[in-house]
C-alpha cells in the first residue's frame, strides 16, 4: 500500500548502459585463444593432406608397375613366326626366338597361373627389347592383340585334313583380341602431372630418368622433396 504522502517513482527507461557486455581484456584472450587453436590446426591439416597425397602416389605407382608385370607374363611363351607376324600361332618348322619369351629349340618356360593370354603380335618388340617389356605408358592403355594360352592344337596349326594327312590352312585359329593393361596414366598427385620417370631394365637405378628407354621396366615419381618418412618421392 503506498503511503499517501509519498508519489511513486516513475520507473527509468531502458538503457543498454545497464547490459553488460564484452570487455576489451576478454576480447583479446579469445582472439588469443583462437589464433592459437587455428595455428595449431594448420600443421596438422597441412600433414594430413601430404599424407594423403602420399597415399595416392603408392596406389598409382603399384597400378602401373602390376600393369608392367601383367603385360610381361603375358609375353612368356609367346610364339612367332618366321617373320615375327602377329598371327600368334606358330607355323611348323619354325624357331621360337630366345628369351625370357621363349626358349631356343621351341622349349616351353614355366608359365604363371596368372595369366590367361599370350601376346599374339611379336612385331611390338623390337631387338633392343629381347626381355619383352612395353615400350611405353601408352603401349599398356592402347593394349596389343593377345590369344587364349588353353588353345588345342588344331586351333594353332589348323583343323587336320584326313584324307591327305596333313593341315588346312589354319581354319580353326583363334582370332587374336586386344586386352588392356591400363585405363589410363595415373596422375602424379605430388606434381599434379601424368609425366613418370621411367627406367629400362638396363638403366642404373640411380642414374635418374631415361630420356628414351628401350623398355619400361620401372616407373618412379618425377616430384622433388622428402615424404613423411623421410625418403625422397624419387626413390619410391
Amino acid at each position: 500500500m503506498t503511503h499517501p504522502n509519498h508519489a511513486p517513482s516513475p520507473r527509468l527507461p531502458f538503457s543498454f548502459s545497464s547490459a553488460r557486455g564484452w570487455t576489451l581484456i576478454e576480447l583479446v584472450i579469445t582472439l588469443t585463444v583462437m589464433a592459437v587453436l587455428t595455428m595449431a590446426v594448420i600443421p596438422i591439416v597441412r600433414t594430413s593432406i601430404k599424407r594423403q597425397r602420399e597415399t595416392r602416389l603408392r596406389e598409382a605407382l603399384r597400378e602401373i608397375r602390376g600393369a608392367i608385370d601383367e603385360f610381361h607374363r603375358d609375353t612368356v611363351n609367346m610364339t612367332c613366326g618366321p617373320t615375327g607376324g602377329p598371327t600368334g600361332a606358330p607355323i611348323p618348322g619354325a624357331i621360337t626366338p630366345p628369351g625370357p619369351g621363349g626358349a631356343p629349340g621351341g622349349a616351353q618356360l614355366w608359365v604363371d597361373p596368372r595369366s590367361r593370354v599370350k601376346i599374339a603380335d611379336c612385331t611390338i618388340f623390337g631387338v633392343d627389347n629381347p626381355e619383352r617389356y612395353p615400350q611405353s605408358l601408352e603401349m599398356l592403355v592402347e593394349g596389343v592383340d593377345v590369344l587364349p594360352r588353353t588353345t588345342t592344337a588344331a586351333q594353332q596349326f589348323g583343323s587336320v585334313d584326313t584324307s591327305t594327312g596333313g593341315a588346312t590352312a589354319n581354319s580353326g585359329a583363334p582370332i587374336p583380341k586386344k586386352k588392356i593393361y591400363l585405363r589410363e596414366i595415373p596422375v602424379d598427385p605430388i606434381t599434379g602431372n601424368r609425366d613418370w620417370c621411367l627406367l629400362s631394365n638396363y638403366d642404373d637405378a640411380d642414374g635418374g630418368c631415361s630420356n628414351s628407354p628401350n623398355n619400361v621396366f620401372d616407373v618412379r615419381s618425377k616430384a622433388e622433396g622428402e615424404a613423411l618418412n623421410g625418403e625422397k618421392y624419387s626413390e619410391w
